[in-house]
């Protein structure tokens, strides 16, 4: 027997872990999304079926012992936890985010069972249609925006639509483009800032009046750098931006500007 048992769906270390009526153990949240997707209750190992689903229960003496580790950059705290463990789906009907213990009643009751959990989205109000309350998993190229399943069915049948994926990594392809162009004009003002202070030096005798035309060309290069340098910051963190339904809002709010 190993020191942590794992279950054998996510063959990780147990997570809310409930045993079935047959013996067998599994998280809450594998056995519970098992029997969404296959629309059966059923053991995945014995095979054993249930004509009524089972109350699920879990045993808290198998709890990981890791459950309490405090949160790392980048993981969404679960809305309802004092302690503010991390989240492991969100629902799209709840318009939350839960960790794995308080995710239990959408496993445990019938009516919460019925919503749709998705992975854990950082924005959640943003991820959701406005109009049918749907995922946005799609972009219209024909009106450059995001929508849902049901958009696609209605105000935008027959558009030119892919999915949100795709559109992002397109984007960031052209923004990959725009940041090099970026650079090589802030190359290019450097450089003739630098030409210019150089003729400065080897012609000393310049008038009064020279040097200050001189130097207030000096000025406005220089304030023409650093405003295209907080455009290079600005596209630079754009494209780190992982979350590409975040980072195609962010593109659109940014193009309507």
């Amino acid at each position: 027997m190993s020191e942590h048992p794992t279950c054998c769906i996510c063959l990780d270390t147990f997570s809310s872990p409930t045993s079935l009526p047959c013996g067998h153990c599994f998280c809450l949240a594998c056995i519970g999304e098992y029997w969404r997707i296959h629309g059966v209750c059923q053991c995945p190992l014995c095979k054993a079926l249930y004509p009524t689903r089972p109350q699920l229960k879990t045993d808290q003496t198998l709890l990981s012992d890791d459950a309490a580790v405090p949160l790392k950059a980048g993981e969404v705290p679960c809305d309802f936890c004092t302690a503010k463990r991390q989240a492991v789906k969100s629902c799209l009907v709840c318009l939350a985010s839960y960790c794995d213990i308080h995710l239990e009643p959408h496993y445990q009751s019938e009516d919460l069972e019925r919503h749709l959990l998705i992975s854990v989205v950082k924005n959640l109000e943003d991820s959701v249609c406005g109009l049918h309350g749907k995922q946005l998993d799609r972009f219209c190229r024909s009106d450059q925006t995001c929508i849902c399943a049901m958009c696609s069915q209605t105000d935008h049948r027959g558009h030119h639509i892919v999915s949100i994926n795709k559109e992002a990594a397109k984007k960031k392809v052209k923004l990959k483009r725009r940041k090099m162009k970026l650079k090589q004009t802030i190359q290019d003002r450097l450089s003739k800032v630098e030409k210019i202070e150089r003729s400065v030096n080897l012609c000393g005798e310049n008038s009064k009046e020279a040097r200050a035309q001189i130097k207030e060309a000096i000025k406005e290069l220089e304030e023409e750098i650093s405003e295209l340098q907080r455009s290079n910051a600005e596209l630079e963190q754009l494209s780190q931006t992982e979350d590409s339904l975040h980072f195609l809002q962010v593109c659109i709010t940014g193009a309507s500007h």
